[in-house]
């Protein structure tokens, strides 16, 4: 099986692409599951913050429950800004871990803000609705050196980020079973 580990700012389309491929893997009678950050944050990553340290923990913590159900034979899709290079290597080491980036720029970003996140990142630092320590804006983000498929989200449409993502995933499963 296969954990495709995202890694994309957020507003890039994690959640949105994962939702999609799992859809179509569904369709094509393959078993799939997502674990989301976000879903997850609300219930055994509720008493992390967002310092490296936990955000590391954050990303160990849906590795272990994705790495549960690869032992029941799923594809686990894991859609988590999962920011770091080191974690994200630390990952990889397990075979069936792929590295899929969501490119997506900063500026498209800030104009899409579907969570009005980036609206209040970039609040002048006065302001009390202003988010610290916001990946991207003021928090780092490690570009992947060594991703498997990087996705250019700005550019191109949920169907066809699918479709690749899609194709990538059952050419790496056709690959394993050789």
């Amino acid at each position: 099986m296969i954990l495709i580990q995202f890694t994309g700012l957020s507003g890039s389309g994690k959640t949105t692409l994962a939702e999609n491929v799992r859809h179509l893997l569904l369709q094509n009678n393959y078993e799939a599951e997502i674990v989301d950050g976000d879903v997850y944050r609300q219930t055994i990553c509720k008493d992390l913050g967002f310092s490296k340290e936990d955000r590391c923990e954050n990303v160990r913590r849906l590795f272990n429950v994705g790495r549960s159900m690869i032992e029941e034979n799923k594809i686990v899709l894991m859609s988590v800004i999962n920011p770091y290079e080191n974690v994200r290597n630390e990952l990889r080491a397990f075979e069936f871990v792929k590295t899929v980036f969501l490119d997506c720029s900063i500026a498209n970003l800030i104009e899409r803000d579907p969570k009005g996140l980036y609206k209040r990142a970039l609040l002048p630092d006065h302001d009390q609705n202003k988010i610290r320590s916001f990946t991207g804006i003021s928090d780092v983000f490690e570009i992947p050196e060594k991703a498997d498929l990087v996705l250019k989200t700005d550019s191109e449409t949920v169907s066809v980020s699918a479709n690749k993502l899609y194709n990538f995933i059952i050419s790496n499963l056709n690959f394993q079973s050789l």
